[in-house]
């Protein structure tokens, strides 16, 4: 079942004399993982913009569902780069953002909820703290915790591990691998980083040129269990291989 669809979608910034995506269309299949790798500033972010409602397109029709995202609230989650915790709000009130837009929580009922989030992402305990006790990692960890609490089947994570160090991010990549498994989400993931995409994904959603009209997707030939170890396998190294090439013609176009 598709979860997400673009029909013939534009968006063009007031900067700019051309449209940075034109008349895209495409699909993403109800609990897929894909990442969505480009050079940098191709337009991946504005496709997660208009997604989730913070960017109007120009023309076109987004769907979630089936139904036009201008007929909902609250169809999707979306993490950025950095965590945005709020420095004055605990780790608990932080997570409690989500549910009190949703509203109708009593206060109880959003306890239960954040605590089982913090729980569910190995942050037992920390309900109390401030985001700055925390590493990084664990901040993230938090991020996606209330990123989940805002319901939505639909997840999309905006460079979340980039600021990490190598560890902590090879650490979170598992970690999140486990939590699509154990939730069952549909996950739309934008990197710049090819081994992550590889490791994480489905498929990956290659944006080839700007203007984006379209999303070439290339099947990852691994299961929903993985290690890295899989990486060392030949076929995935021919794959990543081929993902950086293309990347590198971009540049050198």
């Amino acid at each position: 079942m598709r979860i997400l669809e673009f029909e013939r979608v534009s968006y063009q910034y007031a900067s700019e004399d051309f449209d940075i995506v034109d008349q895209l269309s495409f699909s993403v299949e109800s609990g897929a993982f894909h990442c969505v790798i480009g050079i940098s500033g191709c337009g991946k972010s504005t496709i997660f913009r208009m997604t989730n409602g913070l960017l109007q397109p120009k023309c076109g029709t987004i769907r979630v569902g089936g139904i036009p995202i201008t007929q909902q609230k609250n169809y999707c989650g979306y993490m950025p780069q950095r965590d945005l915790l709020f420095p004055w709000r605990t780790i608990g009130e932080n997570l409690a953002l989500p549910l009190e837009i949703r509203g109708g929580f009593s206060g109880k009922e959003k306890t239960e909820l954040v605590e089982e989030a913090l729980a569910d992402v190995g942050l037992a305990g920390c309900r109390d703290k401030m985001p700055q006790e925390l590493s990084g990692g664990m901040r993230q960890r938090a991020a996606f915790a209330r990123t989940m609490l805002t319901g939505s089947d639909l997840l999309l994570l905006d460079e979340p591990f980039s600021a990490l160090d190598f560890l902590t991010r090879i650490s979170m990549q598992e970690w999140l691998l486990e939590q699509w498994r154990r939730h069952k989400k549909t996950i739309l993931f934008i990197t710049h980083d090819v081994e992550e995409a590889v490791f994480l994904s489905s498929s990956v959603l290659v944006v080839e040129k700007t203007p984006i009209r379209s999303l070439r997707e290339i099947p990852v030939p691994m299961g929903k269990t993985r290690t890295r170890q899989d990486l060392a396998n030949p076929e995935i190294v021919a794959l990543r291989e081929g993902l950086v090439d293309m990347l590198r013609k971009q540049v050198g176009g």
